[in-house]
């Protein structure tokens, strides 16, 4: 490391991990914008959470909910886009946290919270949710996209501006 600056190959590392979530998120999104009768209902109801009352709440109001439906299936496919151009990095690294920590309280793996959807695994505290969302933390905080992706050309343009002389 040199001058706060990661070493290439870890930046490499870094950037595929991006890549890789981003391709997650973009491919939850359009597979929801895609299927005609997909909401957020079942996962909502099925809340066990600390917050449960407050997700089954929203799932039980129609407009609330339709405006929840669009929200999630944009929201994942730009995100997921962005992550994956290496465009807006930080602010789609945090929108990206900000969905991931809604999955992750909806259906915390916490002791005493039992699930009617069986889960592909056993946990206790830490699930792929959480694994993501530490994943992205270090994207955050990297800045993968000035290292590959359209942040570098974003943010040469913005630094070339700034030393052009107001007139």
């Amino acid at each position: 490391m040199q001058d706060g600056t990661l070493a290439r190959w870890p930046m490499i590392t870094i950037t595929l991990m991006r890549v890789v979530i981003g391709w997650h998120f973009l491919y939850e999104g359009i597979a929801k914008l895609t299927a005609p009768s997909w909401s957020a209902a079942g996962y909502l109801k099925q809340a066990r959470g600390p917050f449960a009352s407050l997700f089954k709440q929203l799932a039980s109001e129609p407009d609330r909910l339709a405006n929840i439906d669009v929200i999630t299936m944009w929201g994942l496919t730009l995100v997921g886009l962005l992550l994956v151009l290496g465009l807006f990095t930080r602010l789609a690294s945090v929108v990206g946290i900000g969905f991931i920590l809604l999955f992750y309280f909806a259906t915390p793996p916490f002791v005493g919270y039992f699930y009617a959807l069986p889960t592909e695994g056993s946990y206790l505290i830490v699930n792929k949710n959480l694994v993501e969302l530490c994943a992205l933390l270090v994207v955050l905080v990297t800045g993968s996209g000035r290292f590959a992706g359209l942040d570098r050309i974003v943010h040469g343009l913005l630094a070339r501006r700034r030393r052009i002389p107001a007139r």
